[in-house]
């Protein structure tokens, strides 16, 4: 299973350092990219326990924030 972030545009560029630490570490291909603008996505988030973005789903537990998240990405490489 590919890690899934969750990101929104709205979040004052947390979402954006995330997704910048993805592409810097070669991890586009790597991790699925969720935008929670749709509200399929953000009941994916919420039915994982999530509230707030960045976060990512690794398939057992959820990470939130953009610190934690982009220690997560360096974890991948």
């Amino acid at each position: 299973m590919k890690p899934e972030l969750f990101h929104a545009v709205d979040d004052g560029g947390e979402s954006a350092r995330a997704r910048k630490a993805m592409v810097d570490l070669g991890l586009v291909e790597h991790v699925r990219i969720r935008n929670v603008f749709y509200p399929e996505v953000l009941a994916d988030l919420r039915a994982h326990g999530g509230a707030h973005t960045p976060a990512i789903w690794e398939g057992s537990h959820l990470i939130e924030g953009a610190d934690a998240v982009i220690a997560f990405l360096h974890t991948l490489v």
